[in-house]
């Protein structure tokens, strides 16, 4: 997320798109956008000012708790933040969670990096002395003491907690701190590199929190719960049931507890005396990338890789139904980013995770998670029932069959940033190849023919009727066709949000934009610079 999504410069790109529409078709927003791109970590400064931060959009917010907005405090990519915390001098410092990098700042001082090369870089916390603290989790599993001057190197403390999540220094300074895969609550002395479980029983613990009396609050992600713990002899009780995918909890001076849901893209204020819960902000959707398009009866269903959650949106009324969410316990998901659609087979699949999912589209259930992949772009289901997958990791396009994917044969390598796949009529797969600019045509027996060259990273595809291709052309932020006969290149709508500025190094660290087409020719396409699906109609 960029400043583009400060109010000003939202108002601007929509008006700019109203009027970007190619002479032949109308563009308009299906679904309403959001302020973050999935939202983590939250801070609270002396003066009450909520923060907010998100790795995928790379920035880190500040919240008007009052008007339920939130604008860029820190834009990306140095703002991506999983967490926050405030030093007793009122310095803040957040994590970079994919870049490795730890930065603070004081005020509206300089941004220093006080460490890199920390891969998985989570959480942190600031003692009464003001020494900072740090884990890596999902990337690694370590605790550091961090120098604040950004001069030495982090002392590495402990190794193999079990994930130490979201944690803070209680009363009595020891580090106290949910361990993510044992679904644990522990206690830390940090001075001795000794830990000592405190609370059992969670399902997915994902951070903790002390009030002004010295309650101990957690989050628990799977069950949606925020959990009161008494930090002495462990015995705990439910202050509030919300939805699953919480994040992360900051407490003010007042004890008023703010919750972050990453599926929900928003934050409420729960009142630990009476469970009931306030949506501060909230998204429709939470970050959308790939999406396909299913057609029954003239009505078109968006299947939505939204990131923290897979959803469909009705394609006249933009209503948007939840199918799953992260974490949720019972449910299969991950961190789902590219979608195509076909008949009754919804196909997810994540670079982040290496996973593709096969779900029945009738009836939501999974019918097969694969693993494994290198950072797989797009994925789709072949005339024959293999699914062919364009892995960005290894440049190629990898057909997939047997028995839970079991067996897998390359059926081109040496691709450039192969990011769309979509299927035509003989056997063959068109697909975008971001890096190199250019779409292709891949026939069922490898051969390769360059259909159109010269594009700005080419994205999202899909296939209309009459075999004209539809390409989200991101870097020129523009909605093309291509006739594959002559590589003919027509814009479609110019201007558009699309192509968020995340993290740096870009793909893969990337959401693809999504483009899918209805039955009747109406054009489909996600925007992850505002978090909206758009559709597009000839006149």
């Amino acid at each position: 997320m960029k400043n583009r999504l400060a109010c000003a410069a939202l108002i601007a790109a929509v008006f700019s798109i109203s009027n970007a529409s190619a002479e032949n078709w109308e563009v308009t927003r299906l679904v309403p956008g959001s302020a973050f791109h999935g939202v983590h970590g939250l801070g609270i400064d002396k003066g009450g000012h909520l923060f907010a931060g998100s790795v995928a959009g790379a920035a880190l917010y500040e919240v008007d708790i009052a008007a339920g907005t939130a604008k860029v405090a820190i834009p990306a990519p140095i703002g991506m933040a999983d967490d926050i915390a405030f030093a007793p001098d009122g310095t803040m410092a957040w994590t970079g969670f994919m870049a490795g990098d730890l930065y603070a700042r004081k005020g509206d001082g300089p941004i220093r990096k006080l460490a890199s090369g920390l891969p998985g870089i989570n959480s942190l916390a600031f003692r009464k002395d003001g020494r900072l603290y740090a884990t890596t989790v999902f990337l690694g599993d370590t605790l550091y003491e961090i120098d604040v001057e950004g001069v030495k190197p982090p002392r590495q403390i402990m190794e193999k907690m079990g994930g130490l999540n979201g944690f803070e220094f209680g009363p009595d300074d020891k580090l106290y701190g949910p361990l993510w895969f044992k679904g644990q609550v522990a206690r830390v002395d940090v001075d001795k590199a000794e830990l000592t479980v405190v609370a059992d029983g969670f399902k997915v613990p994902a951070a903790v929190n002390f009030d002004s009396k010295g309650n101990l609050f957690v989050v628990d992600t799977a069950l949606g719960q925020l959990v009161r713990v008494d930090p002495k002899s462990g015995a705990k009780a439910v202050v509030a049931q919300l939805k699953p995918s919480l994040d992360n909890l900051a407490i003010d001076d007042r004890d008023r507890i703010y919750v972050s849901n990453m599926a929900d893209n928003g934050i409420q204020e729960v009142d630990p005396a009476t469970g009931q819960a306030k949506q501060i902000i909230i998204g429709k959707l939470a970050l959308p990338g790939g999406i396909g398009v299913t057609s029954e009866n003239g009505k078109d269903t968006i299947h939505v890789a939204d990131v923290f959650a897979y959803r469909t949106v009705d394609g006249a009324t933009g209503e948007v139904s939840e199918k799953a969410r992260m974490h949720a316990a019972g449910v299969t998901l991950e961190y789902p980013m590219s979608a195509t659609a076909k008949g009754n087979d919804v196909v997810l699949s994540s670079w982040f995770t290496g996973t593709v999912q096969v779900i029945d589209g009738k009836t939501g259930a999974t019918r097969d998670m694969l693993h494994g992949f290198k950072a797989p772009h797009d994925a789709t289901v072949l005339a024959d029932g293999s699914i062919l997958v364009a892995e960005l990791g290894t440049k190629s396009l990898v057909r997939v069959s047997g028995e839970h994917g079991k067996d897998r044969t390359t059926l081109i390598g040496d691709l450039e940033g192969p990011v769309g796949l979509v299927s035509g009529p003989g056997g063959e797969v068109y697909v975008t190849e971001a890096f190199a600019g250019t779409v292709a045509r891949v026939d069922s027996n490898g051969e390769k023919t360059v259909l159109a060259r010269e594009l700005k990273m080419p994205e999202g595809i899909a296939r209309s009727r009459d075999g004209k291709l539809i390409v989200a052309e991101v870097g020129a932020k523009r909605l093309i066709e291509i006739a594959p006969e002559t590589g003919g290149v027509t814009e479609i709508a110019a201007d558009l949000p699309i192509g968020l500025t995340g993290a740096p190094g870009g793909l893969p660290t990337h959401i693809p934009t999504g483009v899918a087409i209805g039955a009747t020719g109406v054009i489909y396409f996600s925007s992850d610079v505002e978090n909206a699906i758009y559709k597009a109609v000839k006149k």
